[in-house]
This record gives structure tokens, C-alpha cells and sequence, in this order.
């Protein structure tokens, strides 16, 4: 688009317009992403009156310095020769923002002006929100005949985006013995009172507390919590607080809301802008609060955030507001943040694919609700198969609207996944192949050639794939599969057998058809299960004597051979049990004991490989810690340096591969999911 629009003669300009700042710097990344440089973005409304006036032909600027430079007198007067040339502007999630006086002033101010909108979500009379002129106001009236769709069903064909599992919990859940039931009315609930009734937002914090590991996987991901309000957000915040003062959670929550009208808006400079109530699209009236009684209760939270982060933000003024909303938009992306409560902001323009899902007790509807469902879709990983979904509402109406209106009535299949019996017969189909190739667990001992062992990987990896999703479902459990979790967990140790056989194949240079695999280990490793995990284990057994302590040892060696992360640690674990284990004469000492055990053991391997390969010492702990930092495996020449004595030019591919490796190995084996 820019090579066909920025080339022609007849377009002075082309202008990339977005409502945010952060938005603003995000488009140019992307652009620069294309072609470096190929795109001016604008510090403030002075530097876009520079771009505007001068030669630049493409620009990304923010709707308020835009607004500000063609309403300001002082900066009108400097772009006046554009009034009558063709400028092309090109407005991202034009579903927002576009329905107000800046527009127009922008269509009267550019006669020539040629308007180009991009939305996932566009407004039509169904949803529309306001009216220009007495009309209800729509995409369609702004931007005129739609010229392309792409839905969420074709994103989803293409594998773009993730559907969504949505579940409704409550009294109308009317499944017997299900766990989506709690004690609550939800179906008949139309009172704002009754909806923020302390008992119920108990319970549904209560229900969040209980639910949200589960719907993470364990916090590889993290959630987002969306209420209808300030004052319900500020009581669901004080008592997952409250909780957290108990010792009956310990996640790690933050919050960030609208707490008054922007007071310094003297020359606009895109600090972030947000209009809650036009962005939510929520259904419920808002409640009116002072400003300054929802401004010292958002600086009260954000006293808790700098505690948590060792930050210092706060809301004296809108560069500092701008930079904490900066901040926790990046910690959640990082998981450092395991719950986000919000009432509007970051349901709409927020991209985390590290968000999984998404709480909802407010009222959603159309594009608001897709809008806010879509913060949980986004692809990252095999773990992640879907967005979840869960309303403490009853949505479902409103979601089949939304979706009918955005794709069609048949699209709501192709964008829900189906309920847990699907996936439970979907097991079922798949366990039968499975058992076709390996009848046993031991079967798997005697396959002869790769393509047997090519058949069981690929049958097994689709039974983890159906059960990763099945784990996300609030009433799944192993009983309701015809396989135990025992010989799930024994398939899956012949599984990482082959893994680790691959990985470390015996023969160099052998070609493997298991070469290509991709293992998708990471719906496998469970982050509760670790060396603090097994050392809790073994600290339970220290006084049991007999075949009950050599049966829960039996046990314990089972878990290191079944988790992938562990695996590298097992005979090391095991010498631990085997050599000091028997010595320690209660469960209190275990710790510590295997901390100088452990210290011991990485010292002497550290030691080893560097006399191995004849390595500066200094060097190489300092390679680990940059691997530690970074996550960036250590490039070959980095590599060569940690060599004492150069090696022959025909010796350093093979050389520095080797040392690659070893740094991988020793971190994975002494570091990495060590600590507690």
C-alpha cells in the first residue's frame, strides 16, 4: 500500500492516523518492519506541522495532534497549501473514535482529502452508538462503501487468530454436578444493586481465586478482568487485596482506569486518550463519581504497583498517568502480571498474545464485546488452542449477535469452540489410534524402526493436543476419559524417551524422519512441578521407613522421567536421593542439604567443561549469565572467545557448536526451574 500510494503524483501526502500514542508508536514499528525508515513518526503537534508543511510522504500521527494542528490558528496557518491537495489519510480501528467533531474537522479543513478506514469491528445502525445530524452514525457514513472484508472467521481459517471457548457461570448453568455452578443469581439479576451486591462479588472473586491457574496452565499465561464500573472495580480489587493479606492467593494483580477528564490539554501531544463508555459498549448506566474520589483511589493502587514493582508512578499528571499505563501494558505482555482489572482500557487495541483469558461480569454487546473477547486470541504456541472466555453474565444472546452481525449466524461454530463432550468423544477417537500402534506402554520398548516411532509420536502428540484444551474446561477431569492419568503419564515418558533420543542421537550425520518433529514439548511441562515441587516430596518421606518410603521414591522418579524440564536434572536428583537422602535425619533439612548438593554439583560441572574445553573461566560465567539475561543462545564467534588457545580454522564450526551446547545444557540442567 505505501509503494502504490506514496509514488503517485497526485498524493501530496499519506497520513497513517491512530487514537493513542502508544498506537502511534507501535504503527511505525511495524512500517519500519517493511522498510526501515520508511515512515516519520511525530513527537508532538509542532514536529507534525514540520511534516506536514516540508516534504515528508508518509506519516503516523495521533488523531489529537491532528485535531490540534488544523484547529490551532498558530499551526493552521503552516499547512494552509494542503486545503486543496490530495491527501490520503488512513485511520486505524476506525470503529473509534471517528464519530465526534474531528472528523469532520479534518474532512473540512482537507477539500481533497481521500479516507481510507481499517476495523475489525465497523459500526452499522445495529450498533451505532450516537447520531451526526440526526442520523445514526456508522462506518458506512464516514468512510462510504466497504472496499474489502477480512472477518474473524477468515483469521481463523488462516490460522491468525484462535477461537474462543466461552462459558457462563451461574444458577442458569443447569448441568447437574457442574463447576461452572456457583450459588448466585445471574440470569434474573437486572439491578445495578443487586449486581454489586458484597456477597456476589465474593463469590465470583472466590471463583477467580479457584479458576484462574487452571485457565492459564498453571500462569504461562496470565488473565484480564473486565467490570462494569469504577466503583464495582474498586471493590473486587480491595478484596482480591483483602485475600491476598490472608494468604489465600498470591497472585499478582494491578488495575488502570479513566480517573477524570485530561486537565492538561494546552497543545495536544498524544498522551493517551480513552473514552470509556463509547470503547466498552457496555449496556449498563454510569455511575458518577468525583473526580478527584476515583483519582485517589487509582493512586492508592498504583502505590500497591510500585511495592510489587519498585516503580514510582502515579497520577500528578498525564505524562506520569501515560508512563504507568505504558509500564503495566508492558508487564502484562511479560506475564509479570498474573490479573489485570480493568473497566474499558485495554479491551480494545491491546495486543498480549502472553493473555489467555478474559473475566467478564459487565455488560457487552456488538463490538465491544469482540472487541474485548479478542484480547485472548491471539496465537502464541501449542499451549495456547483458544481464548477463554468466562462471564459472570449471561452473554450468550449478546455473543451470538456480535457474531452474527461481524461474519454471519453460521460463523458462531466456527468462532466458539465446541463444549467439553466434543472434545471428550475427540479423545476417545484418538486414544483408539493410539492404541492401534502402541496396545501397551511397554509396546513402545520394542519398536525396531523410526517409522514406528514416528507413528507413536504423531498419535500421541494429538491425544496432548485435545487434552490441553480439555484442561482449560472449569468440569473436566481424568475420570471422565477411558485412560488414567497414570497411563497418560506413562505413554508420555516413552514419548520423552524418543524426544531424548532424538535430540542426542547416536550416530552423527544420520538422517531421521523424526528429525523434522516438532515435539511441542511446552503441553507437556507443568510449571507446579519443579525442584521445589520434588523436594517438598521428599521432605514428606524422610521419616517413612520401608515399602512405603521405597514406593513413594518409585513415585517420584516416575514424575522425573514424565516432565520434560525435569528430565535433565534426573540423574542428578536421583544421586541426591540415592547418596544423601538416607542421611538427613528430618524433612526440614532437605533443603538445604540439597542446596549444597546441588552448589557442589554445578561448581564440579562448571569446573569440568571449562578444563574440558579449555575455557576462560571469567569468560564463560560470564556467557551464562548474558544466556540468563537474554535468552539469546551465544553466537559462534562469542563462543570462540571463551577459548584459552585459538583453534585450527578447520576445528572452530565443531568447536564453538560444542560450546553452544554445553552452555544450553549447563543452564537447563543447574538453573533453569531450580529455584524456588
Amino acid at each position: 500500500m505505501r509503494v502504490n500510494l506514496v509514488t503517485k503524483d497526485k498524493v501530496e501526502k499519506v497520513v497513517f492516523v491512530v487514537d493513542r500514542k502508544d498506537l502511534d508508536y507501535q504503527t511505525q514499528k511495524e512500517f519500519d518492519a517493511f522498510e526501515k525508515d520508511s515512515v516519520d513518526a511525530t513527537e508532538n503537534t509542532a514536529h507534525l506541522v514540520k511534516q506536514l508543511s516540508d516534504n515528508t510522504k508518509l506519516i503516523v500521527t495521533t488523531l489529537q495532534k491532528l485535531n490540534t494542528a488544523i484547529t490551532k490558528e498558530k499551526h493552521g496557518r503552516k499547512i494552509d497549501r494542503l486545503k486543496d491537495k490530495k491527501v490520503v489519510f488512513i485511520f486505524d480501528e476506525c470503529h473509534r473514535s471517528q464519530f465526534g467533531e474531528t472528523h469532520q474537522n479534518i474532512k473540512k479543513y482537507f477539500q481533497k482529502a481521500q479516507m481510507i478506514g481499517f476495523t475489525g469491528t465497523p459500526i452499522s445502525e445495529v450498533n451505532s452508538v450516537g447520531k451526526i445530524n440526526g442520523i445514526s452514525a456508522t462506518t458506512n457514513m464516514l468512510f462510504k462503501e466497504c472496499l474489502h472484508k477480512y472477518v474473524i472467521t477468515d483469521a481463523i481459517r488462516d490460522e491468525n487468530v484462535l477461537k474462543f471457548s466461552v462459558e457462563y457461570v451461574g444458577r442458569y448453568k443447569e448441568k447437574e454436578g457442574s463447576n461452572t455452578y456457583i450459588d448466585m443469581e445471574v440470569e434474573a439479576i437486572d439491578t445495578q444493586e443487586l449486581l454489586a451486591s458484597p456477597k456476589r462479588l465474593e463469590k465470583i472473586t472466590d471463583y477467580i481465586i479457584t479458576e484462574h491457574d487452571r485457565k492459564t496452565h498453571q500462569k504461562t499465561f496470565n488473565a484480564m478482568f473486565c467490570v462494569s464500573s469504577i466503583d464495582v472495580l474498586q471493590k473486587y480489587y480491595d478484596l482480591f487485596q483483602k485475600k491476598k493479606e490472608e494468604g489465600k492467593h498470591n497472585l499478582k494483580i494491578a488495575t488502570i482506569f479513566s480517573y477524570g477528564t485530561n486537565e492538561e490539554n494546552n497543545d495536544a501531544n498524544g498522551n493517551y486518550q480513552e473514552e470509556e463508555e463509547v470503547f466498552g459498549m457496555v449496556a449498563e448506566p454510569r455511575a458518577e463519581y468525583g473526580f478527584n474520589h476515583s483519582r485517589n483511589i487509582l493512586d492508592r493502587y498504583i502505590g500497591h504497583y510500585n511495592e510489587m514493582f519498585g516503580t514510582n508512578f502515579s497520577t500528578k499528571d498525564s505524562q506520569t498517568f501515560y508512563n504507568y499505563y505504558n509500564d503495566i501494558a508492558k508487564r502484562v505482555r511479560n506475564k509479570e502480571v498474573d490479573l489485570i482489572i480493568v473497566v474499558n482500557m485495554f479491551l480494545t487495541g491491546f495486543d498480549s498474545p502472553q493473555l489467555n483469558t478474559l473475566f467478564v461480569d459487565k455488560n457487552l454487546k456488538y463490538h465491544g464485546l469482540i472487541q474485548a473477547f479478542s484480547r485472548t486470541n491471539r496465537i502464541i504456541g501449542e499451549k495456547k488452542s483458544q481464548g477463554n472466555i468466562v462471564c459472570f453474565r449471561n452473554l450468550k444472546s449478546a455473543t451470538d449477535d456480535a457474531v452474527t452481525l461481524f461474519s454471519n449466524k453460521e460463523a458462531i461454530q466456527k468462532i466458539i469452540i465446541q463444549p467439553i463432550e466434543y472434545y471428550i468423544e475427540l479423545f476417545k477417537n484418538f486414544l483408539e489410534k493410539l492404541k492401534f500402534v502402541a496396545p501397551e506402554i511397554q509396546s513402545v520398548d520394542t519398536y525396531q524402526t523410526e517409522q514406528e516411532k514416528f507413528e507413536f509420536v504423531t498419535a500421541f502428540r494429538e491425544l496432548m493436543r485435545i487434552l490441553n484444551v480439555l484442561k482449560s474446561f472449569t468440569d473436566f477431569s481424568f475420570e471422565q476419559l477411558e485412560m488414567t492419568e497414570f497411563e497418560f503419564d506413562g505413554y508420555k515418558s516413552k514419548y520423552l524417551d524418543i524426544w531424548t533420543g532424538q535430540r542426542n542421537p547416536p550416530t552423527v550425520g544420520k538422517v531421521s524422519i523424526l528429525d523434522d518433529v516438532d515435539f511441542e514439548l511446552e503441553l507437556i511441562h507443568r510449571d507446579e512441578i519443579n525442584v521445589s515441587y520434588i523436594l517438598s516430596l521428599l521432605a514428606n518421606i524422610t521419616e517413612i521407613k520401608g515399602s512405603k518410603r521405597e514406593a513413594k521414591i518409585k513415585e517420584i522418579r516416575e514424575i522425573l522421567s514424565g516432565d520434560a524440564q525435569l528430565r535433565s536434572k534426573k540423574e542428578l536428583i536421583e544421586k541426591f536421593i540415592d547418596e544423601n537422602l538416607p542421611h538427613i535425619p528430618d524433612g526440614d533439612s532437605v533443603s538445604d542439604e540439597f542446596d549444597n548438593f546441588w552448589n557442589k554439583e554445578r561448581t564440579d560441572a562448571f569446573e569440568k567443561i571449562a578444563e574440558e574445553e579449555s575455557l576462560n573461566k571469567e569468560k564463560f560465567q560470564e556467557t551464562i549469565d548474558s544466556f540468563l539475561f537474554t535468552s539469546k543462545i551465544p553466537k559462534m564467534s562469542d563462543a570462540l572467545k571463551l577459548l584459552e588457545i585459538k583453534p585450527k580454522l578447520t576445528e572452530r564450526n565443531n568447536i564453538g557448536k560444542r560450546i553452544i551446547q554445553k552452555v544450553q545444557d549447563f543452564v537447563e540442567v543447574f538453573i533453569e526451574g531450580v529455584a524456588s
